[in-house]
């Protein structure tokens, strides 16, 4: 289990909405936290991934279940 700092529920919501919660919860961290973001928007993991190589946040890990993404991302 990867420890994080901050947990985003974007359950329900569709593009652009869980990216945006996401961009909202790293403006508040420190380099090195860890934010838990839980999408079911199955295209997440496409905004999430480019908005990691434009940003240099990095994805440390994706879980990918039957009717949810997790996503861990760490702040640069």
């Amino acid at each position: 289990m990867i420890e994080f700092n901050l947990e985003v529920d974007a359950s329900g919501l569709n593009c652009p909405l869980p990216l945006l919660r996401l961009k909202k919860a790293l403006m508040g961290m420190s380099s090195g936290d860890v934010v838990k973001v839980i999408a079911t928007d199955p295209a997440a993991h496409l905004d999430f991934g480019v908005y990691s190589d434009q940003t240099g946040h990095q994805i440390i890990q994706l879980i990918k279940e039957s009717n949810k993404q997790v996503f861990y991302f760490k702040k640069k």
